[in-house]
């Protein structure tokens, strides 16, 4: 059942980064109120659980068994530091002296772009799991005809 648990957290993680990127997508003409901090972009952190370069640098018998890959997880969440994203409007109440109002620098065409492709990674996760699934039924079946 490797398979199927490397997708199911292949799956977890992608669902973790598309919520992040709704949030992002949500926030993105959010002002500041009074004193509170601005919205700030977040991009999720993933990788493999397991050190995977050291796995493929090993060879021969000494190497780790193939149980040992166990999938990906989140490292953590990272938030931009990018300058925050100023329009004139001098006739919103949010507008500083100068007339501009800031807002998040959050570019939709990247957050969509994103988003599709987060999005095509769990439907591919969907798919490698659906086809462990049916392979594991397929020896099931020839073990049972032995």
């Amino acid at each position: 059942m490797q398979a199927m648990e490397i997708s199911r957290t292949a799956l977890d993680v992608e669902w973790r980064r598309l919520e992040i990127i709704a949030t992002n997508i949500a926030n993105a003409n959010s002002v500041r109120l009074g004193q509170a901090p601005l919205y700030q972009a977040q991009h999720l952190i993933s990788g493999p659980k397991s050190d995977f370069a050291a796995r493929l640098d090993e060879k021969g018998p000494a190497a780790p068994p193939i149980e040992s890959l166990s999938g990906v997880a989140v490292y953590g969440i990272e938030t931009s530091k990018a300058a925050p994203r100023l329009v004139h409007e001098p006739g919103n109440p949010h507008a500083n002296a100068a007339g501009f109002v800031e807002y998040p620098a959050i570019d939709y065409a990247e957050q969509m772009t994103l988003m599709v492709k987060t999005a095509r990674a769990y439907e591919a996760n969907i798919v490698a799991m659906n086809s462990a699934r049916q392979m594991y039924s397929k020896a099931l079946d020839l073990g049972k005809r032995s």
